[in-house]
């Protein structure tokens, strides 16, 4: 994979031309195979944690893994276009907007033993400004292009937290337009209701049972453009077996298989109604 500035990426997307990069500073990566109408992204896949935290950290990394989204990027690696975080969100959350990204508190337990050095939080808000500069030039790029555009947002999370019974995906949609893209949210809830996985599990899927949409990551293409939908679409740690911390490669594949093929399928009915 190559090495790529910021500027070179912006580059790359605005004159249209294919590329796969890692940035420079190793916080994500991005692949353009085609300008098509759709990207995916698993912005909390990655697990990167500098070497500079290490002393002022109080989570292990096995909590920091256990509340991050692994394989989610593998769940879409095959599609044209796909964007993706390599740091951990417990350095700076890409889902939440910069004043809040860098993290006092995780799940009930203070994160930072003391108060970070300026210049390490600098370090890492520039990664997230970064990103949003670059998923803001994408995301224009195919609007101009296609008039709309249709964002695959991938999370996943621990079902063992709840007491009750959860469905395993669950779309948020309640900071987007329900209204105006409700026969998308209604077809990709059936569609992936209708996924068949390995080891005997029941697939289902509810719309804001779990989770409703709140991330900044969403929220910032939504507020920047009116013609994209962004899906938030979580998937309950099914793949994984969250204690012992071991991902099940037969059900990544099994997710990897299936969107692969539904995706497109999913994009062309979209643009069908809304890319005109």
């Amino acid at each position: 994979m190559v090495r790529f500035s910021i500027q070179e990426i912006l580059d790359k997307i605005n004159d249209g031309v294919p590329f796969e990069a890692v940035a420079e500073d190793y916080s994500f990566t991005l692949k353009v195979e085609a300008y098509v109408p759709y990207v995916c992204a698993a912005v909390h896949d990655g697990h990167q944690f500098r070497n500079e935290l290490w002393p002022y950290c109080t989570h292990s990394a096995y909590e920091r893994w256990y509340e991050e989204d692994p394989s989610t990027k593998e769940m879409v690696l095959n599609h044209p276009i796909v964007i993706a975080g390599l740091d951990s969100r417990f350095e700076y959350d890409l889902n939440r907007p910069p004043e809040t990204a860098i993290y006092k508190d995780a799940w009930g337990k203070p994160l930072w033993k003391e108060e970070l050095p300026a210049f390490m939080v600098d370090e890492s808000l520039r990664k997230h400004e970064n990103f949003y500069r670059v998923v803001k030039a994408l995301i224009q790029k195919l609007e101009g292009l296609h008039n709309t555009c249709l964002v695959f947002d991938m999370h996943s999370y621990n079902w063992r937290r709840w007491d009750r019974v959860v469905p395993v995906w669950n779309l948020g949609t309640a900071n987007v337009d329900g209204e105006k893209y409700a026969n998308t949210i209604e077809l990709w809830c059936s569609t992936l209701a209708d996924m068949t996985l390995p080891n005997a599990i029941d697939v289902s899927a509810g719309i804001n049972d779990t989770f409703q949409g709140n991330g900044y990551f969403l929220k910032f293409i939504t507020q920047h453009f009116k013609n994209t939908l962004v899906l938030a679409t979580e998937i309950s740690k099914v793949y994984c077996d969250e204690e012992k911390q071991v991902i099940f490669p037969e059900v990544v594949r099994g997710v990897k298989e299936y969107l692969e093929k539904v995706i497109p399928q999913v994009v062309k009915v979209f643009h069908e109604y809304h890319g005109k």
